[in-house]
């Protein structure tokens, strides 16, 4: 059975009226964002560190007023992630994709204030754009480059950005007889759902790896993966270790968490439609893993479920199954202390990060609402309702 993350048990049971929710429905609570926000705005103010949204694992702009009180701004990982950071975030744009087509890099260069290069080969391409437009006295973003650090701590294969073999970012014995000039920034990218101490240990592997890099550089963006808003996260060394950084180089840092703004602070709430009778009785909900939480597959976990346990604890065991004809779309094994009833609401929780951004429409099965819940007024307010129309635009 694949396991339920920790920090999941850390988000509280809804403070809204479930039973009055429409589902399939995502539903951000903008109280518990808030306290997300705070804390690491509090990491900003005493690292001296500059934290960005990563679009990548939230993007839901109708927070974006929220969000850009505490962040300096986003970082994208694609054209489309950048147009919607520029047109509803405001504020710093920072864009790093594997490559780069000609028609996005004419886009980009206008919007974006740092622009992170995946290979030497696509910074000698893009570079005479960039001098062409500093010259015509345009506006320019500051140009850097991914690095691999070739240190690895990720368990998870399919998210480990320094595997074996791993397209993302450049090998140092790749840069040894590579012309860097121009470059401004040193971008790296190396842990996943992690602690600050593993930040350390890689930062060591960056500076001993990339020390001409690093002496060149005006900026040094440390990426994603932190996981600052996690109870048990040691924010103290955090703290330590950029401002030992800074204190050696005299760099600006910057850090770019996706998953740590929206930490349990969303749940998707889902209605019983079915219960047939398999080996163990499985509960029809009128949800999908594959579709509307594919990283319970990707990754795979198992989401918590408020009220249930594992499976045989509680008295009454059900696996819960998705919408689709795909057969292994099952979410998982749960116990509850009575039994299932039809129409029955479930609640799952932390469900704002790599959801929303990941989902499909696939078989047709209508897409979860996007709902704010808004503690200031008890207020839970649709933000988006897709029907068939927002299925058949996807189509030809």
């Amino acid at each position: 059975m694949a396991p339920t993350p920790p920090h999941v048990f850390e988000q509280p049971a809804p403070a809204f009226d479930v039973s009055q929710v429409e589902t399939p429905a995502y539903v951000v609570d903008l109280g518990l964002l808030k306290r997300n926000l705070e804390k690491l705005a509090d990491v900003q103010e005493r690292s001296g560190a500059r934290i960005l949204l990563a679009l990548k694992g939230f993007s839901m702009f109708s927070t974006f007023p929220l969000v850009r009180q505490y962040l300096h701004g986003c970082c994208a990982s694609g054209i489309h992630e950048a147009m919607l950071a520029h047109e509803e975030f405001g504020k710093e744009l920072h864009v790093y994709a594997p490559a780069f087509k000609d028609a996005e890099m004419d886009a980009l260069i206008p919007i974006a204030h740092h622009l992170s290069f995946n290979s030497p080969a696509q910074w000698q391409r893009f570079r005479p754009r960039l001098e062409a437009a500093r010259a015509a006295g345009l506006h320019v973003p500051s140009p850097g480059i991914r690095v691999n650090p070739e240190h690895s701590e990720v368990e998870c294969s399919l998210y480990d950005p320094c595997s074996p073999g791993c397209r993302l970012g450049t090998r140092s014995i790749h840069l040894e007889d590579t012309d860097l000039t121009g470059l401004e920034g040193l971008h790296f990218h190396a842990l996943c759902e992690q602690d600050s101490d593993v930040l350390e240990r890689t930062l060591a592997a960056v500076e001993k790896r990339f020390p001409k890099l690093l002496a060149q550089a005006k900026w040094v963006n440390m990426g994603g993966g932190h996981h600052i808003t996690r109870n048990d996260y040691d924010v103290e060394r955090l703290v330590r270790v950029i401002r030992s950084f800074r204190e050696r180089w005299g760099k600006e840092v910057y850090l770019e968490p996706g998953e740590a703004i929206a930490l349990n602070t969303g749940y998707l709430i889902a209605e019983v439609q079915d219960i047939v009778p398999t080996d163990i009785p499985t509960a029809i909900l009128d949800t999908s893993a594959t579709a509307h939480m594919p990283d319970t597959l990707e990754m795979p976990y198992r989401p918590h479920v408020i009220g249930s346990d594992l499976p045989g604890v509680l008295p009454h065991t059900y696996r819960l199954g998705g919408l689709t004809c795909l057969a292994g779309d099952v979410i998982n094994e749960y116990s509850f202390p009575q039994p299932l009833q039809l129409g029955q609401k479930l609640v799952f929780t932390d469900m704002a990060h790599y959801t929303m951004v990941k989902t499909s429409t696939f078989n047709g099965v209508p897409h979860p609402d996007i709902d704010l819940y808004d503690p200031a007024t008890g207020e839970v307010r649709i933000v988006r309702h897709f029907g068939y129309e927002d299925f058949k635009r996807k189509l030809s």
